[in-house]
């Protein structure tokens, strides 16, 4: 997400961080800069104007100037005040204070998703928070939308209610808050209808089905994808109903970011949740401060430790950290290991999170790396026999023919996978070596690791990524 605009904003600051001394006009001339990469990625222009004064009432000052480090420093203001744009350090979660069933009422345009985003809200409650929820579509204009909410209300396992032809949105709102009650539901979600824009008759069937509801929570879902559209859209509903906070849907998707970035100074109200894919799980509290950081290039290591902990099986782990503190990595591991990463968002959004990556991620997407890299390995795994991929050294050269052939790859693709295997299992060797984990972890704490970073506050580089390279396995299986 905002790959453009974070982009656009690194070149600035790469050329801010080399310069040794920084005088008043080159500051000027970086926020000149900074500007117009706002304006192109559609952020409103008060929001610009507003960021670019800050920052540079701040970056002129004889402190930061006659610093050290004056373009580190530079960087720090821009991020401190890119947190304060998109909300501040305090992450603004649900208002789940009130007396159940807590109304949460969903509003937007039609297509802003406000529909699938309901059952992830619903899912995200019941696994995430433990709370009982019932989940109530009140669109009776778009054919088949009660029907739509029924069917992923089964998917995520949170209870909907019950469709009666005919009815009209208040009274489903009147019967979804007694139903909720009678259930003992401590969350009632409701799902309103939308239009292809604002109009008074949509606006009078929130404000109705406001009144009769009470919701805790006004949530308008908006797609960033729409961008300086995105902001209108709030601004009209902002002046019509009581909106309490916005859900950003497709976020994954926007490489410009202009929506983010202008929704909390133009509402008013804190983005609460982001929308970053299309699984039912794709919804994360909106962090201003994490979304900052991947912005500038920073990463967002926090996010990624939280996805490993919500993907990875811990039993599966566990026993991994075995294997290696024994040395031990045969090909059943690796094909584990390619999987977690799948079900992590893949190459791309490790990238993304990983501090100092920027160069590394543009280096897999002009070599033409994408995520059909780990399928491909996966099926060469797959197309072993059990004993193969327990002892790879068992594939001579008519298996590998044979493995090729049933994963649809070419023997070059096997001998790859196998190099990376032994590269793999070698470093594994390397680690017992060392004392095992516990070794490992001395190393991290003493002053680096050779090929990982040394102390100092470096940021952490991955081994055969400096440069912005790709490991050397995974570099020759992208060579085709």
């Amino acid at each position: 997400m905002f790959d453009t605009l974070s982009d656009r904003l690194g070149s600035v600051f790469d050329r801010l961080r080399g310069r040794g001394a920084l005088g008043e006009a080159d500051v000027r001339e970086a926020m000149r800069e900074i500007r117009i990469a706002l304006l192109e990625a559609d952020v409103a222009l008060p929001v610009v104007r507003r960021f670019v004064d800050a920052v540079t009432e701040k970056a002129v000052g004889q402190d930061v100037l006659r610093s050290v480090t004056p373009g580190q420093q530079v960087v720090k203001i821009v991020s401190d005040e890119l947190t304060e744009m998109l909300g501040g350090d305090e992450v603004a979660g649900l208002n789940l204070a009130a007396r159940p069933p807590v109304v949460i009422m969903m509003v937007g345009l039609q297509g802003s998703g406000k529909t699938t985003t309901t059952a992830k809200l619903g899912k995200l409650l019941k696994e995430k928070q433990g709370k009982k929820a019932l989940m109530a579509s009140l669109d009776v204009n778009r054919p088949a939308a009660q029907e739509q909410l029924a069917v992923l209300g089964e998917q995520v396992g949170v209870a909907t209610l019950p469709i009666v032809k005919g009815q009209q949105p208040v009274d489903i709102a009147r019967r979804a808050a007694e139903a909720a009650r009678l259930q003992n539901a401590d969350v009632l979600l409701l799902d309103t209808a939308g239009r292809l824009h604002v109009d008074e008759a949509l606006m009078a069937e929130m404000r109705a089905i406001a009144g009769v509801s009470a919701p805790t929570e006004v949530l308008l879902v908006v797609d960033s994808l729409t961008g300086q559209d995105a902001v209108n859209v709030a601004q009209s509903f902002s002046g019509e109903v009581p909106l309490t906070g916005v859900i950003l849907t497709r976020m994954d998707g926007d490489a410009r970011g202009g929506a983010a970035l202008s929704m909390r100074y133009v509402t008013g109200k804190p983005i609460k949740f982001a929308g970053t894919g299309e699984k039912l799980d794709a919804i994360e509290p909106f962090d201003a401060k994490r979304v900052a950081g991947r912005i500038l290039g920073m990463g967002d290591v926090v996010s990624l430790v939280e996805r490993a902990a919500e993907t990875i099986k811990a039993e599966d782990a566990e026993a991994l950290v075995k294997r290696m503190v024994k040395g031990q990595f045969d090909l059943n591991d690796l094909r584990t290991q390619l999987r977690q990463m799948q079900s992590m968002g893949g190459l791309g959004m490790l990238a993304g999170m990983l501090p100092g990556m920027k160069k590394a991620k543009a280096a897999m997407a002009a070599s033409g790396v994408d995520d059909r890299v780990l399928l491909h390995m996966d099926a060469i795994i797959g197309s072993m026999t059990a004993k193969e991929r327990e002892r790879p050294e068992l594939l001579n050269a008519k298996r590998k023919k044979r493995v090729a052939a049933g994963s649809g790859t070419e023997v070059q693709d096997v001998n790859k996978l196998l190099k990376m295997h032994q590269e793999m299992a070698r470093a594994m060797k390397q680690i017992r070596k060392m004392g095992g984990l516990k070794g490992l972890g001395a190393m991290f704490g003493g002053g680096g690791m050779p090929g990982l970073g040394g102390g100092g506050g470096a940021a952490p580089q991955l081994p055969g990524l400096g440069g912005g390279k790709l490991p050397p396995g995974l570099q020759d299986l992208m060579k085709k």
